[in-house]
């Protein structure tokens, strides 16, 4: 069984794509999770190329990791300095971590176009540099720079930019697939080759331009590489880098690998894992991620929950527990009876089995006049207790309005006026808010607050809105999701209407009755 080294370069190559940015207490959170996690190394930074990476490794010398290795970035010396004058080595040295990991160029074309020097004063270069950082006791990973593009321009040279750092020291050697374009089965027989002539431990290190960087690991992998670079979600340059989240599973569950750190035990929290590197990158997760995304163990067709029913092997390539992840059962206009009943068990609901077939009915009745139940759990239970007659409506409304007035001459005031009936007894609010829906939503709480305080403390998630026949152009249908959080509850409700204000009351109801319903049940456990 091959033991396989984790390095994960997030918040360095990570940190480079697009659209992020990384406060360096965002940078010690994520280095404190990827250690608990059981990552082997974490590249934390290219010193030399920013104050912010600087400050940062002040940081790191405060963490107390538990097994995870803290490596410092940079190149190799600059050509015009000698080694122990070059401020980019002076700068790897004086952030203090155990490891190095410079790189150094492999392709010919770039030493000559890019540096400008010879061939040979490249490989003194590296040398130089390796030699100089192991003499400080430094450990040393070397990534061959654009090393598939070279040697498939330049075997030879190559190759012997990998012995020279070699001979030079590095404990690993990384062949890097700097510009994301080289294919698995050029991977795996240039690799196969690497194997044959270099003694040290062997990494791959891709980028997902072609869209191979995970199949172009797991090849590297299979052809002897024991050291496997990459981020969490695939976040990084241009396309992004190998995706961790896809490369581990693989390994572990596909390929028969282990890892120094990571167990079964640990593999189960990698969704976890994966939203939290979203939350604090500020991006949504994608939801058909393979393994960690929302969708990847979602059925929607009726066929497929049936099967799934019967034996989870029929449509999941994986447990997916295994990956913290679980099995969701969509409700839509394709939904059939095994859907529903999917549905019904995931959510713990039971019902009579002479209810379900009109539960069937009335999902594909909502879902022909608008209705989506994706996402909008909390709507479908609602029907479905419904239907099954036990329901407990909470509240009910009396009456709603909202309108818009002038303020002052300045600016649009909006307000919002509820009145509603619990039991016996009636409260009608009045609120001002930045929208129509921001003031009912404020004027709902408001009014149910005095007989349920805990509704203070719902939030709201997030609010989408679709038009579903813009052909009618302002008279069109729309559809709204509203999700709302509240302690260990986060739950979606949906409501369709040719009037988006009503289209919103209506998923606003549904949420408020909803969650008011689970804490009496809960309350009641």
């Amino acid at each position: 069984m091959k033991k396989i080294i984790v390095y994960d370069t997030t918040l360095r190559d990570g940190k480079q794509a697009e659209g992020i940015n990384f406060s360096i207490m965002d940078m010690v959170a994520i280095a404190k999770k990827l250690d608990s996690f059981g990552v082997d190394y974490i590249e934390c930074g290219w010193p030399s190329s920013n104050p912010k990476d600087r400050s940062f490794f002040d940081e790191v010398k405060k963490i107390e990791f538990t097994h995870a290795r803290p490596a410092a970035f940079g190149s190799t010396r600059h050509a015009k300095h000698k080694v122990n004058e070059d401020p980019n080595i002076s700068d790897l040295i004086s952030t203090g971590t155990p490891v190095v990991t410079i790189f150094g160029k492999s392709w010919d074309l770039h030493v000559k176009e890019v540096f400008r020097v010879s061939l040979e004063s490249n490989l003194e270069m590296i040398y130089d540099s390796i030699a100089y950082l192991k003499d400080h006791k430094k450990e040393v990973i070397f990534d061959a720079e654009h090393f598939f593009d070279g040697y498939i321009h330049n075997p030879e040279y190559a190759l012997e930019v990998l012995m020279t750092a070699e001979k030079a020291g590095a404990d690993s050697i990384v062949l890097c697939d700097t510009n994301g374009g080289v294919l698995p089965y050029q991977v795996s027989e240039i690799a196969a080759l690497v194997r044959k002539e270099v003694k040290s431990t062997l990494g791959i290190h891709a980028h997902n331009d072609g869209d191979c960087a995970v199949a172009n690991s797991l090849e590297a992998v299979k052809s002897g590489a024991l050291h496997v670079q990459g981020t969490i979600n695939g976040i990084g340059e241009r396309c992004g880098n190998a995706n961790l989240c896809s490369i581990l599973p693989n390994l572990m569950f596909k390929m028969g690998c282990s890892f120094y750190q990571i167990d079964e035990k640990k593999m189960k929290g990698l969704m976890d894992l994966s939203h939290y590197i979203y939350e604090i990158a500020n991006l949504t997760p994608d939801s058909r991620q393979s393994y960690t995304g929302l969708s990847a163990f979602t059925h929607k067709a009726g066929v497929h929950a049936n099967a799934v029913e019967k034996n989870p092997k029929t449509y999941e390539h994986l447990e997916p527990a295994l990956v913290g992840n679980k099995r969701r059962i969509l409700i839509s206009e394709q939904a059939g009876k095994s859907n529903i009943l999917g549905k019904l068990k995931e959510l713990g609901l039971q019902i009579q089995k002479q209810f379900v077939p009109h539960l069937v009915e009335k999902i594909k009745e909502l879902e022909n006049k608008g209705y989506e139940f994706e996402g909008a759990d909390a709507s479908f239970e609602i029907q479905a207790k419904k239907i099954s007659g036990v329901f407990q409506e909470k509240f009910t409304v009396e009456s709603f309005k909202t309108f818009t007035y002038v303020k002052e001459g300045i600016a649009a005031v909006i307000e919002a006026t509820v009145k509603v009936l619990v039991g016996n007894l009636e409260e009608l609010t009045v609120a001002e808010g930045d929208g129509p829906i921001n003031a009912l939503d404020i004027a709902l709480k408001n009014a149910l607050s005095v007989f349920y305080p805990v509704v203070k403390n719902i939030k709201l998630v997030d609010y989408k809105v679709r038009i579903l026949n813009p052909m009618a152009g302002t008279a069109a249908a729309t559809r709204v999701w509203i999700f709302f959080r509240y302690g260990g509850y986060e739950w979606g409700t949906v409501g369709v209407s040719e009037n988006i204000i009503e289209a919103s009351w209506k998923a606003l109801v549904d949420s408020m009755n909803y969650i008011l319903m689970k804490i009496e049940n809960e309350q009641e456990k």
